[in-house]
C-alpha cells in the first residue's frame, strides 16, 4: 500500500496547478462528508444507547467524575 500511496503522491506532483487545486477541493469535500457520516453514526449509536437506558446523566461534577 505504501508503494501505491507514493505513486499517487508522485502522480499528483506532476499535475498542473489547476488540477491540484481541483483535487484539493474534492478531498476537502470528501473529508467533510466522512466527518458528517461519523457524527451521524455517533448520534445514532447514542440514540440506541439512550433507548436501552445505557446513558447516565448528571448535573453534579462529583457524579460525573465517578461515571468516568
Amino acid at each position: 500500500m505504501q508503494d501505491s500511496f507514493g505513486h499517487i503522491v508522485h502522480t499528483i506532483q506532476l499535475l498542473p496547478i489547476e488540477q491540484k487545486e481541483e483535487l484539493k477541493f474534492l478531498l476537502e469535500k470528501y473529508l467533510i462528508e466522512e466527518k458528517r457520516n461519523s457524527i451521524l453514526t455517533s448520534y445514532n449509536d447514542s440514540l440506541v444507547e439512550s433507548k436501552k437506558k445505557k446513558l447516565k446523566f448528571s448535573g453534579k461534577i462529583s457524579s460525573l467524575k465517578k461515571m468516568l
